[in-house]
């Protein structure tokens, strides 16, 4: 999975985060498919058994599911059954081990509404779920932003950058790290707060690279002008207007 979030993140239609509900036995599994969705900003609850599954699902309310079919203790057909019998409508993605069209059938004849074979790709996986969710008519994919700070523009539809007239080349990282800054100017972003939302998991909590991209920005941005990018001793970095 990229670094770098190329599409406008899907959210609750009320703002608020989009919740997902995985069902699946194997600890490693899960942990992948927990970074790849915190990486699309939703929130994630994780259940390894059916019970705990439908416990989970009364609970949070998902508004969207992944649903392994083989579990310890109640099937995942079962599963999707007893949602199907209590819920409206809850998008619902199996994953299986098994991919014959004899296997998939039973699964989206009983209400899923897609299936994939283990082992599988982080990317389609969410792809696939963005595909779900748009489909269900409860979420929405907020309009790219444009951003302004004194002289310096963004803009998320083209994703141009231009500082007092002069277009700014960026990488596809350095400019989510700049669109970062953009969002909240004149506060200051500790190392943690920036790791987290512009790389949140691939780069597995090494600080460092954030004082390395702060370094690859100033040169684009600030070289041969008023500084905009300022470091603030043990705490983070700010981005104010030049003055």
């Amino acid at each position: 999975m990229t670094t770098a979030h190329l599409q406008p993140r899907i959210q609750r239609t009320d703002g608020s985060p989009i919740r997902v509900l995985l069902v699946d036995d194997e600890p490693a599994l899960t942990n992948l498919v927990k970074m790849a969705v915190h990486y699309e900003g939703w929130d994630i609850e994780v259940a390894h058994t059916g019970r705990e599954a439908v416990a989970s699902f009364d609970e949070t309310a998902p508004d969207v599911v992944v649903l392994d079919v083989m579990l310890p203790d109640v099937d995942g057909l079962e599963i999707l059954q007893r949602v199907r019998e209590s819920d409206g409508y809850t998008p619902t993605l199996f994953l299986t081990g098994r991919d014959s069209v004899l296997d998939r059938t039973p699964g989206l004849t009983v209400g899923a509404d897609d299936y994939m074979a283990k082992p599988f790709s982080l990317e389609e996986l969410v792809a696939r779920l963005r595909s779900l969710l748009r489909r269900s008519g409860d979420v929405a994919a907020p309009e790219f932003e444009t951003l302004q700070v004194g002289g310096l523009v963004l803009d998320g539809v083209s994703r141009e950058v231009v500082r007092d007239g002069v277009p700014v080349m960026l990488t596809a990282t350095e400019f989510e790290l700049l669109r970062y800054l953009m969002r909240n100017p004149r506060r200051v972003l500790s190392r943690a707060e920036i790791l987290d939302r512009v790389w949140n998991y691939a780069y597995g909590g090494r600080a460092s690279v954030v004082d390395l991209y702060i370094s690859y920005l100033r040169k684009k941005i600030d070289t041969g002008r008023a500084p905009m990018i300022h470091t603030v001793r043990g705490v983070g970095y700010v981005l104010r207007p030049g003055e």
